[in-house]
């Protein structure tokens, strides 16, 4: 086998590889027993037909092509390990001689992982920001903990700020409806915040089955772009209007909450809020780490394959994001007016950050010798099996070596960040 390489935009290389018949000699061998297992050879049991019988029934062009993939992945395999290329993704092969008895020969196109020249960790600044959780603090998580215990009771007279209301809710837009905009079982808590400023204020006051029609203009900020600033007609017909009666907050409602007293709950409060503020914390941390080693590192240009290959995991989490939240897709696209061509677009920028992240834990592990350990890969299947008991699915997936090697990169890259702010953070922070 013999190679030449040449350097292509994009961190890219091309390699033309030519391969002697002696070196696929063994490949054509291969593939005339494939053959002859499939078709068949007078004479001869499946797969025993010798080779020169095989060439004479199908032709030796036929075998070639039979091996041909095994031929370019052994030699592309070889070529890239000689030249010592970092290769990502899969090469785009083109053949561009094949016959019978001569030199096979093909070119590769592939991408290369990019080459990176790390930062000076003493230039990364960054520190815990944890913040006390206040009395203040445990006392509205109190509060919001008795809304979730709340009666609603049926009245009859007008609506006040304490009350939750039920109306038909219709939006037009220039008088046209606005599409989504019909709700004929709106849910109202006159009390709280609503996603339209001042709606709650406008139907306080009224009663059942009175009406109402006004004017509110809808949010800045939107997700629906084409709503967003505008001036939305309301037109309101009250359901009902529920009276909302709340438990007092004292040791009988600490016991309904399976604590012993209203004491023991608070603190169990405060904990929780404390490890939830210490987790944001680690998370903010992680980030700034990041982006401080993306802007002190000098990383070269990155290949498409692993821009798309990020952008295609950010669209997926989207989806994923959406069905949790019980939104379709396609809805999502039609509310923003925008394919999925533009949201692939739009993911451009936090795909880069993503894969020069991945590049720079990569090449700290790399550096450091900072790897995932047997036991620590089935440790973590154990609790993954632990989380999905009886799942088979889980079990079957948990058996392939491309899941096996993304928990290893998990725990490898989780490693790195522990060891990134063992070096960084400020303790005395």
């Amino acid at each position: 086998m013999q190679y030449t390489l040449k350097n292509l935009e994009k961190s890219q290389v091309e390699l033309t590889i030519t391969v002697e018949p002696k070196d696929y000699k063994k490949h054509l061998e291969e593939a005339a027993v494939r053959i002859s297992e499939r078709a068949a050879i007078a004479g001869f049991r499946p797969g025993k037909a010798p080779y020169e019988t095989v060439k004479q029934q199908v032709g030796e062009i036929r075998i070639i092509e039979e091996a041909m993939q095994s031929i370019v992945e052994r030699n592309f395999f070889l070529a890239a390990k000689e030249a010592a290329l970092d290769t990502v993704g899969m090469p785009q092969i083109t053949i561009t001689k094949i016959a019978p008895g001569n030199d096979l020969a093909f070119t590769a196109t592939v991408a290369l992982l990019p080459k990176i020249k790390l930062g000076d960790l003493a230039t990364v600044k960054v520190k815990h920001q944890a913040k006390e959780i206040t009395d203040e603090e445990v006392d509205k998580t109190l509060n919001d903990l008795k809304k979730m215990q709340t009666r609603e009771i049926l009245k009859s007279g007008p609506a006040t700020k304490e009350d939750k209301m039920v109306i038909n809710l219709e939006m037009f837009l220039d008088k046209v409806p606005v599409e989504g905009g019909q709700a004929p079982n709106h849910q109202v808590y006159l009390g709280e915040p609503h996603y339209i400023p001042g709606l709650a204020e406008q139907l306080i006051g009224l009663q059942k089955d009175e009406t109402k029609e006004f004017t509110l203009k809808f949010p800045k900020d939107h997700y629906q772009k084409h709503l967003a600033g505008k001036d939305i007609e309301f037109k309101t017909k009250v359901h009902d209007v529920f009276e909302l009666q709340y438990p007092e907050i004292n040791e009988e409602f600490a016991k309904s909450l399976g604590q012993e007293s209203i004491e023991k709950l608070k603190n169990i409060i405060k904990e929780n809020m404390a490890a939830e503020q210490k987790h944001k914390d680690e998370q903010k941390i992680e980030i700034e780490i990041l982006d401080q080693m993306i802007e002190a590192s000098e990383i070269s240009e990155i290949p498409d394959v692993l821009i798309n290959t990020e952008k295609n995991k950010i669209f997926q989490e989207l989806r994923r994001s959406l069905e949790a939240q019980g939104i379709e897709m396609e809805k999502y696209l039609k509310d923003l007016k925008k394919s999925e061509e533009d949201i692939y677009k739009d993911f451009t920028e936090q795909a880069m950050r993503r894969v020069k992240a991945a590049l720079i834990s990569r090449q700290i592990a790399l550096d450091n010798n900072i790897k995932a350990e047997k036991s620590e890969i089935d440790d973590e299947i154990k609790q993954i099996k632990a989380a999905y008991p009886d799942n088979k699915n889980v079990e079957e997936n948990l058996k392939k070596p491309e899941v096996i090697d993304t928990l290893a990169l998990t725990i490898q890259n989780r490693k790195v960040m522990s060891w990134l702010k063992e070096k960084i953070t400020d303790k005395k922070s």
